[in-house]
């Protein structure tokens, strides 16, 4: 089907001039910018305030609510809220539409009265709090006592270690027995301890590179060390009987 010619009312107004949003657009940006640079002023107040660096505060106002949220001193986000406008005044996603900005920045004025406002509250919180307080306990005896338990069960498995890398041959391995029901494991590399856990996957670690044993899994634990040991002696005397059956 040919196409026909098109109507002349149809294109009545092509020949007129198109409004440009570039004057709203420069406008917008620029009050924007302003904001952002003095609520960046309120935002590390309030870091400073709240002692972190990050983090979001709500201030009320008549006209609805502002939450100015920041980050490492910077502003990520001011939002308004309110009667049928909810816009981010500041954002680092997309700039606010110039309408719902103008209404927003009506009220701006009111949200930084209501910080101030947060900020005098707490004028003076601070002034009567006390700043004498109790001594602090030593643990220097409980530390002394667990060093020593803890040194005498690593001579005990260095030595251990130490036999073991010679019948064995190899430069790490582990021995394990049971001690009234529960697993002890001492896993060794060249001839030193590498650790000593009590319980299997999950249990305590008596003896390891990295941290003590609290002084109660100690004292849990400790009493039950000796039977360890016995135990590494009876695998070494078997060990030893069955060499001495061997006949050439």
């Amino acid at each position: 089907m040919p196409v026909g010619a098109l109507d002349p009312s149809m294109t009545a107004g092509l020949d007129a001039d198109v409004v440009g949003a570039d004057a709203a657009a420069e406008r917008r940006d620029e009050l924007v910018g302003r904001v952002t640079d003095h609520a960046g002023r309120v935002a590390r107040e309030l870091a400073r305030l709240q002692g972190g660096d990050y983090g979001q505060e709500t201030f009320e106002t008549d006209a609805g609510s502002w939450t100015l949220k920041y980050e490492a001193g910077d502003v990520q986000y001011l939002r308004f809220e309110g009667r049928g406008t909810d816009v981010y005044v500041v954002s680092t996603q997309q700039p606010p539409e110039p309408a719902a900005l103008a209404e927003a920045l009506g009220d701006y004025e009111a949200f930084v009265a209501a910080f101030e406002d947060y900020v005098e509250s707490l004028d003076g919180v601070l002034d009567d709090v006390g700043t004498e307080f109790p001594p602090v306990a030593s643990v220097d005896d409980v530390v002394a006592e667990r060093e020593r338990v803890l040194s005498r069960m690593r001579e005990a498995t260095d030595a251990m270690a130490r036999q073991l890398r010679r019948y064995e041959g190899g430069d790490y391995g582990s021995f394990s027995a049971r001690v009234g029901g529960t697993r002890w494991e001492l896993k060794w590399e060249d001839g030193r301890t590498s650790y000593l856990r009590v319980g299997g996957e999950g249990g305590v670690y008596l003896l390891t590179e990295y941290q003590p044993p609290s002084a109660k899994d100690l004292r849990a634990h400790a009493e039950d060390f000796a039977g360890f040991v016995e135990a590494f002696n009876d695998h070494v005397a078997d060990e030893s009987e069955t060499l001495e059956t061997v006949s050439l």
